[in-house]
């Protein structure tokens, strides 16, 4: 008899980089395994999902719509989130026991606070998709730093409480697994590409080349200042930026910084289209989880220049070989690698084919062997 597997999802209404690996390795296990897949969804009922998946996967949604929580004010919201979740945590116990899978997997998120409670005879699996130096750490500007600091470490240590009880607790990074001590059911598995095209880029246009959600994380403010010194040198560059969300802060700011050659897209569908016309990856991120743009940059053969931020760049980037790593913040060296790879053609193409030569061991098949290995 075939393993049966239940993936807890959440949503899939969201354009996110969890959503979306989800989604893809749901589908790779519902194709091309006889595992029997199910998948649990909170979201509210009726909302399109924005990720496709295989008509093999069964699921069921729970409609318990958590995401309305954050429209509510704070008492209200604290009376109903112990109510949705006491309803979460019967219906997802319910659900098991009338399943009964033979493992459960769950992304980390809220029922990582009652799963390990459910005896329905399922190993319980975790993966995380945030790095340790960041998740529930709490920065609120209206409290004291030892308050943010004391909310911090309860909420952490809470965590770390269950995830001791778990069958196997996967993280994105060998950098963020030296960050998680003391767990002796850790595993390190990196997020998957999609597909390695088998077009890729010339690194010949003097395009550089940017992705993220128009937010603090992806430290767009400080790319626009780094190009700044890199126009100076190179005004016959530009360097195009993509990604979801608000876009206008950025735009005023390189308007302000009097920088004219960088502009700011919404995302498109084909992005690969706008990897293989670049010639330069750029991540400026404060953090990450894993930074999976890095290896889809790297399938389409670009060199790249990233700071050298939690989690996930250390990882993927071999300092000189296939790309630079930058200390995490410093504008004016990254500014002056970008300046190394424009103005050394050869090495920038000799990067590129040694990123496109390495990135197959994020290639779907071989990680997924990786999953389907731990779950046998």
């Amino acid at each position: 008899m075939s393993k049966k597997i239940v993936y807890v999802v959440g949503g899939l209404t969201i354009t996110n980089g969890m959503s979306q690996v989800l989604s893809q390795k749901i589908n790779y296990l519902a194709d091309n395994t006889d595992f029997k897949i199910y998948m649990i969804l909170t979201e509210k009922k009726g909302t399109p999902w924005i990720y496709k998946i295989s008509e093999k996967v069964e699921h069921v949604n729970f409609d318990i719509n958590f995401d309305e929580l954050d429209t509510m004010p704070i008492l209200k919201r604290l009376w109903s989130y112990h109510k949705k979740i006491s309803l979460y945590k019967k219906m997802f116990s319910r659900y098991l026991y009338e399943i009964k899978p033979n493992i459960t997997v769950s992304a980390c998120r809220r029922e990582i606070n009652f799963i390990n409670d459910i005896k329905d005879g399922s190993k319980k699996v975790g993966e995380i998709h945030f790095n340790r130096l960041i998740y529930r750490k709490v920065n609120k500007r209206y409290l004291p730093d030892f308050i943010n600091k004391a909310i911090s470490n309860w909420w952490i240590g809470k965590f770390i409480k269950q995830i001791k009880r778990l069958d196997r607790f996967v993280v994105l990074s060998e950098e963020d697994k030296g960050y998680w001590k003391g767990l002796n059911n850790i595993e390190v598995i990196n997020n998957p590409i999609k597909f390695i095209p088998e077009t890729y880029s010339t690194c010949k246009n003097k395009i550089a080349i940017a992705i993220g959600r128009y937010t603090e994380q992806k430290g767009f403010d400080l790319l626009i200042k780094a190009w700044k010194i890199v126009e100076q040198k190179h005004p016959d560059w530009h360097l195009n930026i993509y990604g979801g969300g608000d876009k206008e802060a950025y735009i005023k700011l390189a308007i302000k910084e009097g920088v004219k050659t960088v502009f700011c897209h919404n995302i498109v569908k084909d992005i690969y289209s706008k990897y293989e016309e670049s010639s330069v990856f750029l991540l400026s991120s404060r953090y990450e989880g894993f930074a999976l743009v890095l290896a889809e940059a790297m399938s389409c053969g670009l060199p790249e220049v990233a700071f050298d931020c939690p989690c996930g760049p250390k990882d993927i980037i071999k300092n000189g070989f296939n790309g630079y790593l930058v200390k995490n913040g410093n504008i004016s060296d990254f500014a002056l690698k970008i300046c190394e790879l424009i103005e050394n053609e050869d090495k920038r193409i000799r990067m590129g084919y040694n990123a496109r030569n390495i990135v197959t061991k994020f290639e779907l098949n071989f990680i997924m062997n990786q999953w389907i290995k731990i779950f046998n």
